[in-house]
């Protein structure tokens, strides 16, 4: 019992203060610069209080560095981190910035209308961060339920599940009605073989190591012919992540340098690949060959203006956010519970209801109405959900929408841990590949979509495991938190 009061001590004190920034941030808001750089800062503040300070609320089953793929450390660094921080460059450029050196220093910045509405979304931005941490905190276990065990060794399992998976996915990716399945068991085949990499370098096991290395290198190189940027990063992230709890301090040093890299040479290259393969002017290797030889003698100026393109209007999406911002509730009614219904609707199988809407045309659409993208481009310039709140509801539907997104995220990997007997095939395999969407977050059609499957998906695995003898109940099932306090 005092136990129990304690957690919900400790909950109470870290929920009350990540809001503080927010509230200061709106206190200050008069001054629009004073307000973004407060709700900028103010993530940062988040990040601090809710994985390195004493009061901090994580699971107490492993120390913080062997859990850092649970959604509290890792969706909400590249969640928020892509949400919130980002932004900074494109405020910088609207200050008249370059690259942190001012362009023009004989007109001195003075706010203007579109500074306030930069500051209004970033605030709006602060605020789903604070939401999205207390959706998850609220549904934390401070020593988490663990109801199976695997049957097998988990190093021979995993090479086993990282074939089954891939053959299975390539299988599911040739039948329409199936297809999206396909993503998450190939994002499973994915995330074993690194996983397997990294196990065979702490275990010194040569044939590991060539198994998961060989494997995480060849679908590396492929991420490499897509054209994406956002492919080649989630290989590092996930290959980072991975190594971090035995190389701490190698990769805390190497993280720095290694965003400069990508930040610097990934907008180059993936235009290059896009520009030359997608039109089928070349081969998608011969693309690659054209884009590593560009960047090696490209013009250094031409690499700059390139990246800070993509650092102000890609990599963030706050000029997207503050067009909407702009167009409702002035131009438009907020949208209500309208796009919660199609997103439901859009769960209901093709196979089904033939004449079902495209979600992409229905999602497309909002974004269209607001300006952001013109009708004849072929641009894809979907939502994230901090907007899709915003227009559903305006700021309490920023804060709802995204507090169900933490408590559902932390309530995925609760059940995938509890199904698959614990934190390295429940939460690193399972959750964060059949969800990696969730990483970074998509319009809300897309999102309950993934959400729905990749739960069906991940109970098939387990039903699969279960009938199998693979994953068997634990013969006196016990809350960890008893265990110890017995």
């Amino acid at each position: 019992m005092l136990t129990d009061k304690y957690q919900n001590s400790s909950r109470q004190k870290i929920l009350l203060l990540i809001y503080l920034p927010w509230i200061i941030s709106v206190i200050v808001q008069i001054d629009p610069v004073i307000s973004y750089f407060t709700a900028w800062l103010g993530s940062f503040f988040i990040f601090y209080w809710t994985l390195f300070s004493r009061l901090r609320f994580i699971g107490l089953d492993l120390p913080l560095s062997k859990q850092v793929m649970r959604p509290i450390v890792l969706v909400q660094l590249i969640f928020a981190g892509f949400m919130c921080t980002t932004s900074i460059f494109y405020f910088l450029d609207h200050m008249g910035y370059e690259y942190f050196t001012k362009v023009n220093f004989m007109l001195p910045f003075k706010p203007n209308e579109q500074t306030y509405f930069i500051a209004k979304c970033q605030r709006l931005s602060l605020l789903a961060h604070a939401a999205l941490v207390t959706g998850m905190i609220v549904k934390i276990k401070q020593y988490p339920v663990i109801k199976h065990r695997l049957n097998l060794n988990l190093d021979f399992f995993l090479i086993w599940l990282c074939v089954a998976c891939y053959l299975l996915g390539a299988a599911t990716s040739r039948l329409h009605s199936i297809s999206q399945f396909s993503y998450g068991l190939i994002n499973i085949s994915i995330t074993c073989s690194a996983f397997v990499f990294v196990r065979g370098i702490v275990q010194r096991k040569t044939g590991f190591m060539l198994f998961g290395g060989g494997l995480f290198l060849v679908n590396f190189l492929a991420s490499t012919l897509t054209g994406y940027k956002e492919s080649i990063i989630i290989n590092v992230i996930i290959i980072g992540f991975l190594l971090y709890p035995y190389f701490k301090k190698l990769i805390l040093v190497l993280t720095l340098p290694t965003l400069y890299i990508l930040l610097y040479i990934l907008p180059t290259f993936a235009s290059i690949v896009r520009s030359q393969s997608w039109s089928g002017e070349k081969s998608a290797q011969e693309a690659r060959s054209e884009a590593f030889n560009a960047v090696l003698v490209s013009d250094e100026a031409q690499i700059n203006e390139t990246n800070w393109d993509f650092l102000t209007l890609r990599l963030s999406e706050i000029d997207m956010f503050t067009q909407f911002v702009k167009h409702i509730p002035a131009e438009r009614n907020y949208y209500g519970l309208e796009i919660v219904e199609n997103s439901l609707l859009a769960i209901i199988p093709r196979a089904i209801w033939p004449n079902k809407f495209v979600t992409e045309t229905v999602s497309m659409e909002r974004v269209y109405e607001a300006g952001v993208a013109n009708r004849s481009s072929t641009v894809s310039a979907k939502t994230r959900p901090v907007v899709d709140g915003y227009v559903s509801a305006g700021t309490i539907g920023v804060f709802i929408s995204i507090f169900l997104y933490g408590v559902i995220t932390q309530w995925l990997c609760n059940k995938a841990e509890e199904w698959f007997g614990g934190y390295e095939l429940g939460c690193i395999v399972m959750f964060n590949a059949i969800f990696q969407n969730l990483w970074r977050g998509n319009n809300f059609e897309f999102l309950l979509n993934n959400i729905f499957y990749g739960y069906l998906a991940m109970y098939a695995i387990y039903w699969i495991l279960r009938r199998s003898n693979t994953l068997i109940e634990l013969d006196v099932y016990e809350d960890t938190a008893d265990q110890r306090r017995l």
